[in-house]
Protein backbone atom coordinates (compact mmCIF):
# COMPACT_ATOMS: atom_id res chain seq x y z
CA UNK A 1 0.00 0.00 0.00
CA UNK A 2 1.38 3.34 -1.02
CA UNK A 3 0.31 6.76 0.98
CA UNK A 4 1.19 10.01 -0.88
CA UNK A 5 0.22 13.21 0.74
CA UNK A 6 0.62 16.49 -0.94
CA UNK A 7 2.09 20.13 -0.03
CA UNK A 8 2.49 23.47 -1.56
CA UNK A 9 -0.48 24.10 -2.50
CA UNK A 10 -2.03 27.61 -2.21
CA UNK A 11 -3.16 30.88 -3.93
CA UNK A 12 -0.83 32.80 -6.17
CA UNK A 13 -1.87 35.74 -8.45
CA UNK A 14 -0.57 35.33 -12.61
CA UNK A 15 2.34 35.17 -13.12
CA UNK A 16 3.69 33.61 -9.89
CA UNK A 17 5.27 30.39 -8.70
CA UNK A 18 4.31 27.60 -6.10
CA UNK A 19 6.07 24.73 -5.58
CA UNK A 20 4.10 20.99 -5.05
CA UNK A 21 5.61 17.89 -2.79
CA UNK A 22 4.39 14.63 -2.59
CA UNK A 23 6.12 12.49 -0.29
CA UNK A 24 5.12 8.94 -0.63
CA UNK A 25 5.80 5.90 1.73
CA UNK A 26 4.58 2.07 1.80
CA UNK A 27 7.01 1.24 -0.59
CA UNK A 28 10.06 1.02 -2.88
CA UNK A 29 9.98 4.97 -4.00
CA UNK A 30 12.32 4.61 -6.80
CA UNK A 31 10.17 1.40 -8.38
CA UNK A 32 7.59 4.14 -8.98
CA UNK A 33 6.27 6.00 -12.24
CA UNK A 34 4.92 9.19 -10.50
CA UNK A 35 2.58 11.70 -11.88
CA UNK A 36 0.82 14.96 -11.13
CA UNK A 37 -2.91 15.54 -12.23
CA UNK A 38 -4.93 18.10 -11.63
CA UNK A 39 -9.11 18.70 -11.51
CA UNK A 40 -11.05 21.85 -11.97
CA UNK A 41 -14.77 22.46 -10.84
CA UNK A 42 -16.72 20.31 -13.79
CA UNK A 43 -14.05 18.98 -15.70
CA UNK A 44 -12.42 15.56 -15.93
CA UNK A 45 -9.29 14.84 -13.96
CA UNK A 46 -6.23 15.40 -16.33
CA UNK A 47 -2.91 14.44 -16.66
CA UNK A 48 -0.46 17.54 -15.89
CA UNK A 49 3.18 16.13 -15.80
CA UNK A 50 4.89 12.66 -15.28
CA UNK A 51 8.11 11.07 -14.68
CA UNK A 52 9.42 7.88 -14.78
CA UNK A 53 11.55 5.18 -12.57
CA UNK A 54 14.33 6.05 -15.01
CA UNK A 55 13.42 10.09 -14.69
CA UNK A 56 11.91 10.26 -18.30
CA UNK A 57 9.32 12.92 -18.03
CA UNK A 58 6.27 14.02 -20.04
CA UNK A 59 4.11 17.57 -19.88
CA UNK A 60 0.36 18.06 -21.24
CA UNK A 61 0.80 20.62 -23.92
CA UNK A 62 -0.67 23.37 -21.62
CA UNK A 63 1.97 23.69 -19.20
CA UNK A 64 4.81 22.93 -21.16
CA UNK A 65 7.86 25.53 -20.41
CA UNK A 66 6.21 26.41 -17.56
CA UNK A 67 5.75 23.15 -14.83
CA UNK A 68 8.72 20.84 -14.11
CA UNK A 69 8.41 17.79 -12.76
CA UNK A 70 11.55 16.10 -11.10
CA UNK A 71 11.66 13.78 -8.20
CA UNK A 72 14.64 12.95 -5.30
CA UNK A 73 14.76 9.14 -4.43
CA UNK A 74 16.16 9.67 -1.47
CA UNK A 75 13.76 11.61 0.06
CA UNK A 76 10.86 9.93 -1.40
CA UNK A 77 9.30 13.01 -3.00
CA UNK A 78 8.22 13.93 -6.11
CA UNK A 79 7.66 18.19 -7.07
CA UNK A 80 5.46 19.81 -9.36
CA UNK A 81 7.55 23.35 -9.87
CA UNK A 82 5.07 26.00 -11.35
CA UNK A 83 5.77 29.20 -12.86
CA UNK A 84 4.17 31.71 -15.20
CA UNK A 85 0.59 30.73 -13.58
CA UNK A 86 -2.32 31.46 -15.15
CA UNK A 87 -5.76 31.55 -14.22
CA UNK A 88 -7.11 28.34 -16.07
CA UNK A 89 -4.09 26.51 -13.73
CA UNK A 90 -6.76 26.73 -10.91
CA UNK A 91 -7.70 23.25 -9.61
CA UNK A 92 -7.15 20.39 -7.50
CA UNK A 93 -3.69 18.99 -7.83
CA UNK A 94 -3.45 15.14 -7.13
CA UNK A 95 -0.35 13.14 -6.79
CA UNK A 96 -0.12 9.55 -8.39
CA UNK A 97 2.04 6.60 -7.82
CA UNK A 98 2.17 3.58 -10.30
CA UNK A 99 4.77 0.50 -9.38
CA UNK A 100 5.99 -0.81 -11.41
CA UNK A 101 4.83 -4.31 -11.84
CA UNK A 102 1.91 -4.11 -9.89
CA UNK A 103 -0.63 -2.63 -12.36
CA UNK A 104 -2.06 -0.35 -9.35
CA UNK A 105 -2.54 3.10 -9.35
CA UNK A 106 -2.39 5.40 -5.53
CA UNK A 107 -3.84 8.95 -4.91
CA UNK A 108 -2.84 11.63 -2.88
CA UNK A 109 -5.87 13.77 -0.79
CA UNK A 110 -4.87 16.69 -3.36
CA UNK A 111 -4.41 20.17 -2.80
CA UNK A 112 -5.93 22.88 -4.15
CA UNK A 113 -4.48 25.72 -6.37
CA UNK A 114 -6.31 29.14 -6.95
CA UNK A 115 -4.79 31.36 -9.36
CA UNK A 116 -6.57 34.78 -9.44
CA UNK A 117 -5.96 38.73 -9.08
Amino acid sequence: QVQLVESGGGSVQPGGSLRLSCDASGNIFSLNDMGWYRQAPGKQRELVAAITRGGRTNYADSVKGRFTISRDNAKNTVYLQMNSLKPEDTAVYYCNAKPYGTGRNYWGQGTQVTVSS
